[in-house]
């Protein structure tokens, strides 16, 4: 059997059975998602529609064609060669197999597409739903492939090409929010061939049953902040039940229990540090450690968690704490929620009163850092970093602030950061001289001991007046689109290879 290398999808299971109330054609509602998954996927994509087929349909086709770069292709049962041929000119004639989807057929049409080495794969009528078949021949080389489901068209693909490639093939499913989906997806990290080191990636779906998605898994890599709904924060230290996520999230992490043969890349308990900055800030305090051997030092900032802005006593608890005026105040929900990116900047004592930062909140040392932040980014067990602008020093806020009769700085660090634009080239320069290589590297090392992920990063500034590289966020599975896609992507791979490989799932086992 050869793996599946072009998939063709025919217009009626593309366009909508009935055309909206102005007569306009359009899209089946699944056409849309499915569209937007197999653009790369590292497979060829046609449409194909009959010489009959009214005018405005063979637009809406052809728009979404361009959209997405899919080629177009004319079906006429009574010329199959000239179907196939066009196929072959666009694509060639290279080992692997061309698929037709179609939602009705004749044998008699389809009998020279299959004598040709296609595959055909029906979308059956709602109402006959049943298991996803392979008719006849048999599971290793099926001519006609059934499906209930056009969102199940990737994942039977995925089966496909695994079967065709052998055990040494490993699929891998995918779950995030589409925009980093796509952010990834677009440098190539998610084909649906399989890589040079046997992956296969599909995404999954809540629209299918997540447990029978789980069965044709090796592993699953998930963004589980992108579903959260709430996090309630309170004085107790476990931190999982205070997590709610989305329906579909709670039915994945039922599943995975059930399913001990497919792997989380990394567990959700394993997550569960990320999400609270005082825990991480906790954690920080460890690094004290790997300071012995170096002539730097690295460390967290100095913190405190506040839990009312008036309560009495904080301006002592600050000074206690070694926080001394500015102070940049956060959420200490530190992702998942809308206004976990909510942060300020704050330059009196006084103004902690009034401040509109979620609560609880932890304070954070301000570090001089010479506007420059160094974004590491571990991946499996390789480091890389990029060096990217940051907030200035204190004595520019304090001039800017100074027009606003010194209120906090409010501002979302997803969006928008106060950066000192005019001394940032040069900031750059020095501070790349004075890092110290060696030494973040340990720190890397001992947080992927500690955190026990796969791909996760943290930010590093280097303190002006002491030399202090201050660790000052830590989030898990960054994108990393600082490093370009051909060193990227290959040891992304290498790092999801490596835990399917490895260890069995902690996370199976602790639902069991």
């Amino acid at each position: 059997m050869c793996a599946v290398k072009g998939i063709v999808m025919n217009a009626s299971v593309l366009l909508a059975v009935n055309d909206d109330e102005n007569g306009i054609p359009s899209l089946a509602p699944a056409a849309d998602y499915l569209l937007r998954k197999l653009r790369y996927s590292n497979i060829y994509i046609g449409i194909s529609y009959g010489p009959d087929l009214s005018a405005p349909k063979v637009r809406l086709l052809q728009e979404n064609a361009r959209l997405y770069s899919y080629n177009c292709f004319v079906f006429r049962p009574s010329a199959i060669d000239n179907f196939v041929s066009a196929v072959s000119l666009e694509w060639g004639d290279n080992i692997g197999s061309y698929m037709h989807v179609i939602s009705s057929y004749k044998d008699e049409e389809i009998s020279q597409l299959i004598s040709s080495g296609w595959l055909i794969t029906v979308l059956r009528s709602p109402g006959k739903a049943s298991a996803v078949e392979y008719n006849p021949g048999t599971d290793e080389n099926p001519s006609k492939i059934f499906i209930n489901k056009l969102e199940e068209l990737p994942l039977t693909i995925c089966h496909l090409n695994k079967k065709a490639m052998g055990k040494e093939v490993e699929t891998v499913g995918y779950l995030m929010k589409p925009s980093r989906e796509e952010d990834f997806a677009k440098r190539g990290a998610f084909p649906l061939n399989p890589t040079p080191n046997g992956l296969i990636f599909v995404a999954l779906n809540y629209e299918l049953p997540i447990s029978w998605q789980l069965q044709q898994l090796d592993g699953v890599l998930h963004k589980a902040t992108d579903d959260i709904i709430t996090v309630e924060m309170s004085s107790s230290s476990d931190f999982e039940n205070k997590v709610t996520y989305t329906e579909g999230m709670q039915e994945l992490q039922r599943c995975i229990g059930c399913h001990p043969e497919c792997r989380v890349i990394d567990p959700f308990s394993n997550i569960y540090p990320v999400l609270d900055r005082l825990k991480i800030q906790q954690i920080l305090g460890g690094l004290e450690n790997l300071n012995s051997k170096s002539c730097s030092k690295i460390r967290g900032p100095h913190f405190l968690k506040v839990v009312d802005f008036r309560e009495p006593k904080l301006e002592k608890k600050l000074a206690d704490a070694k926080l001394s005026l500015p102070n940049i105040v956060k959420p200490q929900v530190a992702c998942g929620v809308s206004d976990a990116h909510s942060m300020a900047i704050v330059f009196k004592a006084d103004s902690y009163k009034d401040l509109n930062i979620p609560l609880p909140a932890i304070v954070q040392e301000y570090v001089d850092h010479s506007s420059t932040m160094f974004k590491f980014y571990v991946v499996g067990k390789k480091i890389f970093f990029a060096i990217k602008k940051s907030t200035p020093n204190a004595d520019t806020l304090i001039k800017l602030a100074k027009e606003k009769e010194l209120k906090p700085l409010l501002f979302d660090s997803l969006k928008s950061l106060p950066v000192d634009k005019d001394n940032q080239q040069q900031s750059q320069n020095k501070d790349n001289k004075q890092i110290d290589h060696e030494l973040v590297t340990d720190a890397a090392n001992w947080l992927r001991r500690v955190l026990d992920l796969t791909i996760f990063g943290f930010d590093v500034v280097i303190q002006e007046s002491t030399g202090d590289h201050v660790i000052v966020d830590v989030n898990y599975l960054p994108s990393f689109k600082e490093v370009p896609d051909e060193v990227a992507i290959p040891t992304f791979w290498e790092a999801i290879k490596e835990k399917l490989t490895g260890k069995q799932s902690v996370e199976a086992a602790m639902l069991l």
